[in-house]
């Protein structure tokens, strides 16, 4: 089944949303499918997209914000692991949820349920859900509207208002409350939680980047923005900001400007003031909520892509779920009932009340029928006579009736008081709403005019600038016409432009050898050089072409340098400084007396010819010496200044060896040898003289300042001296 917004075949050209006829492009694009380009975060928008592809809308996934892990979990772990300290807890978003209830597993698996949780939308309300939180096992706060409508609103006012309405007015003195956000965001709840008397805490759960959108999405929307027919749905306000950046770096001006004017579709108010001042013109307030999104942005899609026999219905901008009404088709050739089911179907949300009053009526009218019909007298026949004589039964029977026709005249009298009360009750709200929307489009005019006036200033503005730029324009052609006029005084024939561009080449391929060291390069362009040369048949190219070939010869046999090898073994020795031991720092192994076995006292006796006491004796003494040598360790130290070194001293050691290190980085990198030389040696004697020879890693960084060291022999590179030598005697002998 085709849905209603879709062209039908044969259809002609309809007139477009705003009044005037459809032109060519909007006919071609009118058979495109309309497209709804969701800006929401990767992976959140799959609900959504699944409702508008079982309306038959298309979809583009172009995310404006990716949500990212904080750089440290730290504060959200402890804010999480202290839940008794809070009275209540107040999550943003859905996504500081699931990221905080992802960091919260790791402590427990239960959410408090005495602890009330404070969400602002119904998507938010839904994260709990999936966590486990819901209602009746927890407290889940949540604005909520009216028992006769939905509210309006699903923001941080709201929510105040909501928790204003739970703990009181006065509820919040001397309470602490945690709020888990993003990196950001407004402020205005935790200032008026504070304002009330609350202790805030406020913690990260996530951090928002700028995504890029990959080629594919990119060429959709150049596509969209050609003609084809499509609304934008922005979320948030950084998103707005997020796109109108991407925009400008990305598209065309054209294309900006055709962005600028697509219809937006936005579930909050401040999401469409934000998308106003960024320049967008066409902006629609839906409501929180997929199941409001959604009826909004099929209103929209009935209001772009019409079939050929619907009714022109003027889009509804800035009204939550603004849905136009079209007439429908039926298969029944009944031009009765399908005069009937177009009437209601055409019907406006607020002629509620005419349509309730038009009912109202036709009952009273059918009841008034209902009780003549039962008030008349009824009369049968009397024998084969053709006379009707008055039924005694009915008669009997006329007072009862009298009753409940009254009854029923009392009955729809009340619901006919009950009725208009409630009309009027509606009418009332209806005359509200109305001041409200026309004070807003008081504002939009007011603003409106002042972007015109902005506007028609920066023309002027705009005027000047191509004033000055047609002035530059001329000066640059005037200077063009002069180098132009001294290349043809200098080069007089084709030999001397020749050499001449030689030369440039030469000279240019000198500075980057000198700057970058990259021989290859220079390699390519002595090559490209002798080449052009070749082709010359002045005798003085052979002199120059042999200077290049002298060169030449030199790049190929300069040894080749790991410039950047060398530079990470310094940044490795870098990161190492701050680990090594200084030399009254090592730790000294835990040393346990150490004595033989006991000897036989007797053998030893007769070994020695002594006597036994004596020999005990002996072994004894030999005993005792040997666990208190056991107990002892001696070490050396050259250097007596290492020994005195104070912890505060050592730092500043530590500190002055990465100084070392980086001036000798620097070296390497300017292929200044000497000075290269220089810190390293220094580096070495700091590392021999402070630290801990007998450490395994302060011999590894010494290991790898030799390496370097030795490795810097090769630092030096070849010049192109020949050639551009050669150059300029060519030029001083022309």
């Amino acid at each position: 089944m085709t849905p209603p917004w879709q062209p039908r075949a044969g259809g002609k050209a309809q007139p477009d949303e705003w009044g005037g006829p459809a032109d060519a492009s909007q006919g071609a694009s009118a058979n495109a499918p309309f497209t709804v380009v969701i800006t929401r975060p990767a992976g959140q928008s799959e609900a959504l997209a699944a409702q508008l592809a079982q309306a038959g809308v298309a979809t583009l996934d172009f995310p404006l914000i990716a949500i990212a892990p904080v750089a440290d979990e730290a504060p959200l772990r402890a804010a999480l692991n202290a839940l008794e300290r809070y009275a209540f807890v107040v999550f943003v978003s859905p996504n500081a949820v699931d990221r905080a209830f992802a960091a919260y597993t790791s402590i427990s698996s239960i959410w408090p349920p005495a602890l009330p949780v404070a969400v602002v939308g119904p998507a938010s309300v839904a994260a709990l859900a999936r966590h486990g939180v819901a209602t009746p096992g927890h407290t889940v706060i949540s604005p909520t509207g009216a028992a006769d409508e939905e509210p309006a609103r699903f923001d941080s006012e709201s929510l105040y208002a909501a928790l204003e309405a739970h703990f009181g007015a006065n509820g919040f003195a001397d309470q602490r409350v945690l709020i888990v956000r993003g990196d950001g965001g407004r402020e205005w709840l935790a200032e008026r939680l504070r304002e009330a008397g609350a202790e805030i805490d406020t913690v990260a759960a996530y951090r928002r980047v700028v995504p890029e959108p990959p080629i594919a999405a990119w060429t959709r929307v150049h596509a969209l923005l050609e003609g084809a027919p499509h609304a934008w749905l922005v979320t948030s306000s950084e998103g707005v900001r997020n796109l109108d950046e991407l925009a400008r770096e990305h598209l065309t001006a054209g294309e900006v400007v055709e962005l600028h004017h697509a219809p937006l579709v936005a579930p909050h108010p401040r999401i469409a003031e934000t998308a106003r001042s960024m320049g967008f013109d066409r902006m629609t307030v839906s409501g929180a909520g997929d199941e409001r999104i959604v009826e909004t942005l099929l209103g929209l899609v009935s209001s772009q892509v019409r079939p050929a026999a619907d009714p022109v219905v003027q889009p509804v901008q800035n009204t939550p779920a603004a849905t136009p009404v079209h007439s429908r088709m039926t298969d029944s050739n009944n031009s009765s009932s399908t005069t009937r089911s177009g009437a209601v179907t055409a019907a406006p949300e607020n002629s509620g009340g005419s349509a309730a009053a038009s009912a109202g009526t036709a009952g009273n009218a059918s009841s008034g029928a209902s009780a003549s019909a039962a008030s008349r007298p009824t009369y049968a026949s009397s024998g084969g006579t053709g006379n009707l004589t008055p039924n005694n039964t009915g008669a009997r029977r006329g007072g009862a009736g009298t009753a409940l026709l009254w009854l029923v005249v009392v009955l729809v009298a009340a619901g006919a008081g009950a009725g208009g009360y409630v009309i009027n009750r509606k009418l009332d709200r209806l005359d509200t709403q109305l001041v409200q929307r026309q004070q807003a489009a008081d504002q939009q005019t007011a603003a409106l005019r002042a972007r015109a006036d902005q506007a028609a200033q920066g023309a002027q503005q705009l005027d000047k600038q191509m004033a000055q730029l047609e002035g530059k324009i001329a000066d640059a052609q005037t200077s063009q016409q002069a180098l132009s006029q001294q290349y043809a005084d200098l080069a007089k024939n084709r030999d001397d432009w020749s050499l001449a561009e030689v030369g440039q080449m030469l000279s240019s391929a000198s500075e980057q050898l000198q700057l970058t060291g990259n021989t290859q390069l220079a390699l390519f362009a002595l090559q490209s050089a002798d080449t052009r040369l070749a082709a010359s048949s002045a005798p003085q190219a052979l002199a120059v072409r042999k200077a290049i070939a002298q060169d030449i010869d030199k790049l190929k046999a300069a040894p080749s340098t790991d410039l950047s090898g060398m530079a990470i073994k310094l940044d490795t020795a870098l990161g190492q400084i701050d680990a090594l031991p200084l030399a009254g720092e090592a730790i000294v192994a835990h040393t346990k007396p150490e004595a033989p076995q006991p000897a036989d006292i007797g053998k030893t006796a007769a070994a020695a010819n002594e006597p036994k006491w004596k020999a005990w004796l002996n072994t004894f003494v030999a005993g005792v010496g040997q666990q208190v040598a056991s107990l002892v360790q001696v070490r050396r130290i050259d250097n007596a200044d290492a020994m005195l070194v104070s912890p505060d001293q050592g730092y500043f050691v530590r500190e002055n060896l990465k100084l070392r290190l980086l001036s000798a980085r620097l070296s390497l990198l300017s292929r200044n040898e000497a000075t290269l030389k220089s810190d390293l040696a220094t580096a070495d004697a700091t590392l021999a003289r402070y630290f801990d020879a007998n450490s395994k890693n302060v011999q590894t960084v010494r290991e790898l300042l030799k390496e370097v060291d030795a490795g810097s022999a090769a630092v030096a590179l070849p010049t192109l001296d020949t050639s551009l030598q050669a150059i300029q005697q060519f030029r001083s002998r022309g």
